[in-house]
């Protein structure tokens, strides 16, 4: 029972912890008012490498504030993005869904919403010139449109996001490095995306990278999805250690600290 409540008291305290280092900052696009989230590095010298987070589909949570912490320790400033604003926020998966269906149907208003988030990760500190985005699901999505309209970023990586566009859409050059981090069974991306994803990379010539996890489905970084892989979502504890691990092989890769 002891063992127990130290367990419970150190979930707390780094819970607590990590709310310490979060940093609420309201932006706006028009009139809509939006929440993101800044963690500085742990330095305190200006101009520090950036992160931009883009959330999976039912907005920022706890995942992606832990993530944001755990990259600040590394050395980042680190900005969660709010995409959808104040009054918008999910409440369910079926809201989720039709907001995130939204933007990717209109990725015209998804790339603004991210670049509104990348002007406030610059604006807290971090160097313009050395910035990646990464992203979950929904976010994942979110990144590659950024490497598609040639943001301002020097890398982009995905954890289980989806990589279509609408076909009428051209392919064109990617200046960004590409990092796709995929589960091997994830049904929720269907064969002929991946391939017209792969040939949009080849044709517009960019520096990618994707990578299979074995036994993992969609979902695979996120605790909270459980872990039967019958429901198409699932935790894959070895997935996201290993994409962790590839993911800190790009930042060393790309960023300048």
């Amino acid at each position: 029972m002891k063992s127990k409540t130290f367990a419970s008291f150190l979930l707390l305290f780094a819970s607590l912890s990590i709310k310490a280092q979060l940093k609420p900052i309201a932006y706006s696009d028009g009139s809509q008012k939006l929440n993101g989230v800044f963690v500085a590095s742990g330095e305190t010298s200006a101009a520090k490498p950036g992160i931009l987070i883009l959330s999976a589909w039912m907005g920022i949570q706890d995942h992606e504030k832990q993530v944001a912490a755990e990259l600040s320790k590394m050395g980042y400033h680190v900005f969660i993005a709010d995409i959808f604003g104040e009054g918008n926020y999910p409440k369910n998966p079926s809201e989720a869904g039709k907001q995130a269906g939204h933007y990717k149907n209109n990725p015209k208003d998804y790339q603004r919403r991210i670049q509104l988030a990348l002007d406030q990760l610059v604006k807290a500190g971090a160097n313009p010139d050395n910035i990646v985005a990464i992203g979950y699901c929904f976010g994942g999505t979110g990144v590659l449109e950024m490497a598609r309209s040639n943001m301002k970023v020097k890398g982009v990586a995905s954890f289980h996001g989806g990589l279509g566009k609408d076909k009428s859409r051209p392919n064109g050059a990617i200046s960004a490095k590409v990092l796709i981090l995929h589960g091997a069974d994830d049904n929720f991306v269907p064969k002929n995306e991946i391939e017209a994803f792969q040939q949009e990379m080849r044709d517009g010539k960019a520096d990618w990278q994707m990578n299979y996890y074995a036994d993992a489905v969609h979902a695979f970084t996120e605790k909270s999805a459980g872990s039967d892989k019958s429901k198409g979502v699932a935790y894959n504890e070895k997935a996201d250690k290993r994409s962790w691990e590839a993911l800190k092989v790009m930042l060393d890769e790309t960023l300048k600290k």
